[in-house]
């Protein structure tokens, strides 16, 4: 299955803040065994969000969108995904429960028509509950096409992505991918031509061509990293992949330019 990010946000696209939850989520979805394509940045516009669904169901499976779940008026990534969708929006008991006890809790007598807003979930969805902040999450189907709705803050999407879709998405793949990292540093005494990644690269040769498991450098400004990645059903099945390789980029860098071997996690 491919899976592609949009991030929903306008404070994204004018730079006011970094894009992290895309790195996460594109890091998580590889480690799951997913193909990730493409991933897009919108602003917090309907028409512009309904376009960035429409291409990217033209390549992909399922789609994982974070922000606008919030109380503000520009909040609308939601609303706009159930009409989307075709789904009915119902208020969710139990979340518009605990938002009433929290602006209790605050000093409040009633819950603002924004707060409120939160509490309406699409019919017919998984509702993925917020244990780190007010908006809840969900997954929506339709025709095959699958969509899962994360909050935008990292603190509540990181969680709710680890406590509920990766288990609904671990339903969904058929392998995993295991990388094993292999960082190369240059040693006082060694030769210059050997500190960059164009050298590295030269020596591991026609071990980059590979296709299960692949091997990809990358320049890093205290050396370089090869990371070997293979894609099998089990741990165990991808780690009896990469070791083979791995032993050869090793004997191809040499061990006084590695730093060190280790699992990417």
């Amino acid at each position: 299955m491919v899976v592609e990010i949009i991030s929903v946000g306008t404070e994204i696209l004018i730079g006011n803040i970094v894009n992290t939850n895309a790195q996460y989520l594109a890091k998580k979805l590889a480690h799951l065994g997913f193909d990730c394509h493409f991933q897009t940045v919108v602003g917090d516009n309907p028409a512009r969000i309904k376009s960035a669904l429409d291409v990217a169901y033209s390549r992909a499976d399922a789609v994982i969108m974070t922000g606008g779940l919030g109380p503000t008026k520009d909040d609308l990534t939601k609303e706009m995904l159930m009409d989307y969708f075709g789904k009915t929006p119902i208020v969710d008991a139990q979340v518009l429960s605990f938002l009433e006890e929290r602006a209790k809790a605050r000093g409040f007598d009633k819950l603002s028509d924004g707060m409120r807003k939160q509490a309406v979930v699409p019919a017919d969805s998984l509702i993925l509950y917020n244990h780190h902040g007010t908006a809840p999450g969900c997954v929506m189907e339709r025709d095959g096409k699958i969509c899962i709705l994360l909050p935008g803050p990292p603190h509540e999407m990181q969680p709710m992505f680890e406590e509920c879709c990766e288990l609904y998405l671990n339903a969904k793949s058929d392998k995993i991918l295991v990388s094993i990292i292999i960082k190369c540093v240059s040693k006082h005494d060694a030769p210059i031509a050997i500190v960059g990644e164009s050298p590295i690269a030269d020596r591991l040769n026609e071990l980059l061509d590979g296709t299960n498991p692949t091997v990809a450098t990358y320049a890093k400004e205290d050396g370089c990293i090869v990371r070997v990645t293979a894609a099998a059903q089990t741990h165990d099945e991808a780690l009896e992949i990469l070791n083979p390789v791995v032993i050869k980029c090793r004997e191809r860098i040499g061990k006084q330019f590695i730093q060190y071997i280790a699992e990417d996690i």
